[in-house]
C-alpha cells in the first residue's frame, strides 16, 4: 500500500497520495466501489493543484497585507456597500479590463479593500502585481539601469489585475509620467487595474503637471468607465500606545 503512495508522489500527484494515506488511515477504503476511489483520488489532485497554484499567485501579487473579503466590516455609511463590492468579487470588471478607484483619507481602508479584491482575483485564478507607487517607480529606475525595463513592462502587460497604492503621494515628475502612462496604455481596455488614492479624483491632474499631455491621457485611461469608491468616516487604524 506504501508503495502506491510512493508511486503517487513520484508522479507528482501529492494530492492523490495524501488522499490515498487518507483512506488506509481510516479504513475507508474497503468500502469504496473503484469508481468511487477513483473520483476522490482524483477530487482531492485537483483540489491540491487549485490550492497550490493559488498560494504562488499570493506569493507572487507580493500584497502589502493578507485580507479577504470575508474579513472586511461591510458600511453603506463608510462607501463599503457589500452589494457593490460582491459585485467587484464575480471577477466581472477584471474579464471587462476595467479599473476600480478607491479614494479616502488616511485611514478609511483604502489598501484593505483593494488588497482583499486582489487577493480573491488570485484565488479565483488571476495573475496579479501590487506595487506602493514610489515602490513601482524604485523597480522601474531599477529595471532602467539593468536595461530589462521592456521586459518589466511586458511583465505587468500580461497581469491580469495591476494594483497601484498611494498614488498621488508627492508630484510625479516628467519621466515618471511617461512610465506611468506606458504602464496604462499597455493595459488601457484590455487588463484591469485597482489604483487607491488619498487623493479625489478631481485633484489627481494636480500631482502631474510635469507634463500635461502625458496627464490627460493617464486620466483619461483611469476615470472613465472607472467603478469608483469613496471611503469616509473614521479611521480604521489603531492609534499607537
Amino acid at each position: 500500500m506504501n508503495e502506491v503512495s510512493n508511486e503517487f508522489k513520484s508522479l507528482r500527484m501529492p494530492g492523490m497520495a495524501q488522499c490515498w494515506t487518507s483512506l488506509l488511515e481510516t479504513r475507508k477504503i474497503d468500502g469504496l466501489s473503484f469508481y468511487e476511489g477513483l473520483q476522490m483520488l482524483l477530487q482531492a489532485e485537483k483540489n491540491q493543484r487549485k490550492e497550490n497554484r493559488n498560494a504562488r499567485l499570493i506569493s507572487a501579487a507580493r500584497f502589502r497585507y493578507q485580507v479577504t473579503i470575508e474579513e472586511l466590516n461591510f458600511d453603506v455609511a463608510r462607501g463599503l456597500e457589500r452589494g457593490k463590492i460582491m459585485q467587484m468579487a464575480t471577477g466581472e470588471y477584471i474579464k471587462q479590463g476595467a479599473p476600480i478607484l478607491i479614494t479616502g483619507a488616511t485611514g478609511m481602508g483604502k489598501s484593505w479593500l483593494g488588497t482583499a479584491l486582489g487577493y480573491h482575483a488570485c484565488l479565483m485564478g488571476y495573475k496579479v502585481a501590487y506595487f506602493n507607487i514610489q515602490k513601482l517607480f524604485e523597480t522601474i529606475t531599477l529595471h532602467r539601469v539593468e536595461t530589462t525595463l521592456s521586459k518589466f513592462f511586458d511583465k505587468m502587460a500580461h497581469m491580469d489585475l495591476l494594483i497601484i497604492d498611494d498614488f498621488g503621494v508627492k508630484v510625479m515628475d516628467g519621466q515618471q509620467l511617461l512610465d506611468f502612462m506606458e504602464l496604462l496604455e499597455d493595459r488601457h481596455g484590455r487588463k484591469a487595474r485597482i489604483i487607491m488614492s488619498q487623493l479625489a479624483v478631481a485633484d489627481w491632474y494636480d500631482v502631474m503637471l510635469a507634463n500635461t499631455t502625458a496627464a490627460d491621457a493617464i486620466l483619461d485611461r483611469m476615470v472613465h468607465t472607472a467603478y469608483r469608491f469613496e471611503l469616509k468616516g473614521y479611521t480604521m487604524r489603531k492609534p499607537q500606545n
